[in-house]
């Protein structure tokens, strides 16, 4: 089963999912390169602040400028959000699963 059919099969709450779990994605500002190719992937959740670095937004669309701020991921954003996180020059995207903070997309994913 692909990630994507795993997500598809343990939608919950209306996040993406792998193995049937929420994701939550966060970016490390520290690495960011401000090259904007997550907003160009999926601008619903991710933008540039006027310091030139991309940064999470919640599901009310609010700018979350927090350090290590995170937002779910939406199932039909899955894709798009990984993605990001493999095309970031930065290397600085990161997605876990919300219950055990393990990342699963991204520079540390196991």
């Amino acid at each position: 089963m692909t990630v994507q059919q795993e997500a598809v099969a343990g939608q919950a709450a209306g996040t993406a999912g792998v193995a049937g779990e929420p994701l939550e994605v966060w970016i490390d500002q520290d690495l960011c390169t401000g090259d904007g190719i997550c907003v160009q992937y999926a601008p619903e959740v991710f933008e540039l602040d006027i310091d030139g670095l991309a940064y999470v937004k919640s599901p009310a669309d609010e700018l979350l400028v927090e350090a290590g701020a995170t937002t779910p991921v939406p199932l039909v954003l899955l894709q798009d959000v990984v993605d990001s996180a493999k095309e970031c020059p930065g290397d600085c995207i990161h997605v876990r699963r919300v219950s055990d903070r393990v990342e699963v997309f991204g520079p540390d994913a196991e």
